[in-house]
């Protein structure tokens, strides 16, 4: 429990850490910020009714404080582009920045797992080097690449998916999973490679334990041995990595969601970035970025549980 109190101490800290930030990078930007969001051609009267909205011609910590105390109560502001509260319009395209982050993981896991055993069953052999340079060169394609790739192979040249638009998963579940495909792929390509190469480490490492050599010394199957006696051991790092990598997917999606047309969170950040609406920025990285530290901390407290070394402070 004291450990559980600390942990919950810092991400309170780091919570309070990430508003701050992420109100000042957005007000201390050069340029009138009333200006910004009205344009050049704005008339005194608008731009002071702005000012005194946004209370512009406050002190920059009474501004910050009064901004928080309205987010911790769900009020992040409202968009003078559409008029939407920033929260509603955030909360209408988070499932759809989930349901990519989810499946981007879950596709990544899916193949990486039997690769990485595969891999480190085979340490040094033909099949071990062939996906170690598949993961390399996975590694070295950006997402927007891979993006147009996919499109290109899987939507121009087969016709298998789609390349734009988007289906709600509550409404068309079928439509809603081939629509997120491509997406998802493009994410999770990277994360493939990353998480076959961790494996594939680990478990060299777990199948040279003491342990092991005594399963094989039993007659124990091999597929039991790799499944059950190295697998989970050696799952460790990779659930804390997928768990980072989850954060990092939420919060790098923009430009997928950008090119494939996806209405989720990234392409709403994106459009208020080129429309200069302010509030509507200023909300959608203070939710990402707190989204992002929730995660890493409920893989921080499940990692705790799963391994009880770092439980009872051993090694």
């Amino acid at each position: 429990m004291r450990a559980l109190r600390s942990k919950l101490q810092r991400l309170v800290f780091t919570v309070l850490a990430v508003s701050f930030l992420t109100f000042m990078l957005t007000s201390l930007l050069p340029g009138d910020p009333a200006r910004q969001i009205l344009g050049g051609q704005a008339t005194p009267e608008a731009l002071a009714a702005v000012r005194d909205d946004l209370g512009l011609d406050e002190p920059l910590p009474l501004r910050y404080l009064e901004w928080l105390g309205n987010a911790v109560t769900g009020d992040l502001g409202r968009s003078y582009q559409t008029g939407q509260p920033v929260t509603e319009a955030i909360l209408e395209r988070a499932p759809v920045t989930l349901q990519l982050g989810v499946m981007a993981i879950g596709l990544a896991l899916l193949l990486a797992v039997p690769l990485g055993v595969l891999s480190a069953y085979r340490a040094g052999g033909a099949i071990d080097r062939t996906i170690t340079g598949g993961t390399f060169a996975l590694l070295s394609i950006p997402n927007f690449m891979m993006a147009i790739l996919s499109i290109y192979a899987f939507s121009v040249y087969f016709d298998w998916f789609p390349a734009t638009g988007w289906s709600r998963l509550t409404e068309e579940p079928l439509d809603s999973l081939r629509s997120a495909f491509l997406p998802a792929l493009s994410l999770a390509a990277v994360n493939i490679a990353v998480f076959t190469r961790l494996l594939r480490s680990d478990m060299i490492a777990t199948l040279q334990q003491d342990y092991v050599t005594m399963a094989e010394a039993k007659g124990i199957s091999t597929s039991r041995i790799l499944l059950r006696h190295a697998l989970r051991p050696s799952s460790f790092s990779l659930l804390t990595v997928a768990g980072i990598q989850f954060g990092i997917v939420i919060s790098s999606s923009v430009v997928v969601e950008q090119i494939f047309a996806v209405p989720g969170v990234g392409r709403l950040l994106y459009d208020a970035i080129l429309q200069r609406d302010l509030m509507m920025v200023q909300g959608v990285v203070l939710i990402v970025a707190i989204a992002y530290i929730l995660i890493n901390f409920c893989v921080d407290a499940v990692y705790t549980y799963l391994d009880p070394r770092i439980r009872h402070g051993t090694t």
